[in-house]
């Protein structure tokens, strides 16, 4: 009798000690996924990390698109002096590092959203991945992202003509959802860009696929033509406003590029934006660079304190150039990164209307309005003087540390709008502007340079180019990046049929889908 009093004791104190034990051995520090399904937790604290990987750092960001694009340089010698910048490909992280990034954390996004219910969550990780990936298709050319997640050893890549249509369809879906949840403000706490406002990425939306949109219209005038139609007369309007400016915050850190400028001395002011900013009287050069650290460098314009290096520049030693101008130094107190501007939707308007699209406007109103808001934007002034001027042109430059490096400007180009001029000095002088302008957020301008040719802007001084990866010519600009090493590794076969797709060979020599490379752009 006394053992079964105590069995049954025993028993008691079991079921006592063990009815909360899943919740007495949890992990304190840990947020379980009921928890953080709360006020949308679960699907929405991902996209802090989601839109701060849009952009890269500095092997896919600033030796990259910064580079390629003219905007900044660097005077560190890499890997001997051979690398990215010289034309041998040397890093080759967007895809890792950004892209997959954010396709996977958007998977997950909206495999919750389905699971959870809540489809507007879906949408906004869909627009994420349509900005990344709209970027990486523009390194790389054909991606993975119809068939991304699926298993197999084999993964197969979208050509890009399938991808821009992908991409157009997914704005639709995402611009019919939002239009209908238009009040709609489950985003808010999570949203730093817009503050959970619907209206406000409809916008975005819009302008996205302006942007698309003429990214194609030399390879496929008829698609480009109705997709940029169809945002210019979209009700919920674009971004013509420097308030409504697509921004994603930095979340606590130092922008990468103040970070590579300051901290480690790895970049500087590019010869070509000298050459420009300097020769045109630009007042934004003084809110994007600092006067270079030695007085002796700009002794050929000694008025405009700036000194930039040539990109592909004959290096000696990292501190051969190090007293070049820096960005200037407000950049390390800056909260966030650019990705849209009101100017750039008026330069691709101002585009637009060369091309007749309906709804564009007036090509030099929006030309001269795209101008005005950049200047506004980056702080600068004297804006009437600079559209007024019709005589100041980009400059030659001087190295003073290595002639090598010197070059005498290919452009001709004015500030000052002439209804008279030729179509495309038209275009080459609102692509000029627009390269001006997406300072600190380069992609595209590297996408305008190889798809209209503008600007006009220097080549190479030093080319390592080889058969190997592809043989730029001295007169030319690298086409594009390989695809990734460890996809040639893991997905060999994926990798072999997306080269089918690219149209030739997996090199930087290869020209990307909507790079037509004919001399005309109409």
């Amino acid at each position: 009798m006394k053992k079964i009093i105590f069995s049954a004791f025993m028993l008691v104190s079991l079921v006592a000690c063990t009815g909360n034990f899943v919740t007495e051995n949890e992990n304190p520090y840990t947020l379980s996924e009921q928890m953080l399904t709360q006020d949308n937790n679960l699907l929405g604290s991902p996209f802090s990390s989601i839109l701060s990987n849009l952009s890269g750092f500095q092997v896919d960001d600033n030796l990259l698109n910064d580079c390629f694009a003219r905007q900044m340089a660097t005077g560190t010698p890499f890997a001997s002096g051979i690398n990215n910048t010289t034309y041998y490909p040397t890093w080759n992280t967007f895809w890792s590092e950004r892209a997959y990034t954010v396709m996977s954390a958007t998977k997950k996004v909206i495999e919750n959203a389905k699971k959870y219910n809540l489809p507007m969550f879906a949408d906004w990780a869909k627009l994420a991945r349509v900005l990344v990936m709209s970027k990486a298709t523009a390194i790389y050319g054909p991606l993975i992202y119809s068939k991304y997640g699926t298993q197999g050893s084999t993964v197969l890549y979208d050509k890009e003509s399938d991808l821009y249509n992908t991409f157009f369809a997914q704005l639709d879906t995402i611009q019919a959802d939002f239009k209908a949840n238009s009040a709609y403000t489950g985003f808010k706490k999570f949203d730093a860009s817009y503050n959970g406002d619907i209206p406000s990425w409809m916008r975005l939306v819009n302008s996205l696929r302006l942007r698309l949109a003429i990214r194609l219209a030399k390879v496929a005038p008829a698609l480009a033509k109705t997709q940029g139609e169809k945002a210019l007369a979209d009700a919920a309007g674009l971004i013509t406003d420097n308030k409504y400016n697509f921004t994603t915050s930095l979340n606590g850190s130092k922008l990468p590029l103040a970070t590579i400028c300051f901290d480690w001395d790895d970049t500087r002011m590019d010869a070509a934006m000298e050459s420009f900013l300097v020769g045109l009287n630009d007042g934004r050069i003084a809110k994007y660079f600092q006067p270079a650290a030695d007085n002796t460098l700009y002794s050929d314009h000694p008025s405009y304190p700036y000194k930039g290096i040539r990109n592909g520049a004959y290096l000696d030693s990292k501190g051969q150039h190090i007293n070049f101008s820096k960005i200037n130094a407000s950049f390390s107190s800056v909260t966030y990164r650019k990705h849209f501007t009101a100017a750039e939707t008026y330069f691709l308007m101002a585009e637009a209307a060369l091309r007749g699209w309906a709804g564009a406007g007036d090509a030099k109103t929006d030309y001269e309005t795209g101008v005005k808001l950049s200047f506004s934007d980056w702080g600068a002034g004297g804006v009437d003087a600079y559209l007024a001027d019709a005589t100041s042109t980009p400059i030659n430059y001087i190295d003073p540390k290595d002639s090598r490096n010197s070059f005498t400007t290919r452009s001709t180009v004015t500030v000052a709008w002439n209804n008279a001029d030729p179509i495309e000095l038209k275009l080459e002088k609102i692509i000029t502007q627009k390269w001006i302008n997406t300072f600190t957020n380069s992609l595209e301008a590297w996408v305008d340079m190889r798809r209209t040719g503008y600007p006009k802007l220097p080549f190479n001084a030093k080319n390592d180019s080889n058969d190997t990866w592809g043989t730029i010519g001295a007169t030319d600009f690298i086409k594009r990046m390989p695809f990734v090493d460890s996809e040639r590794t893991s997905n060999a076969a994926g990798v072999a049929d997306a080269i089918t797709k690219l149209g030739g060979p997996d090199k930087i020599s290869t020209r990307l889908w909507w790079d037509t490379g004919a001399a005309s752009n109409f």
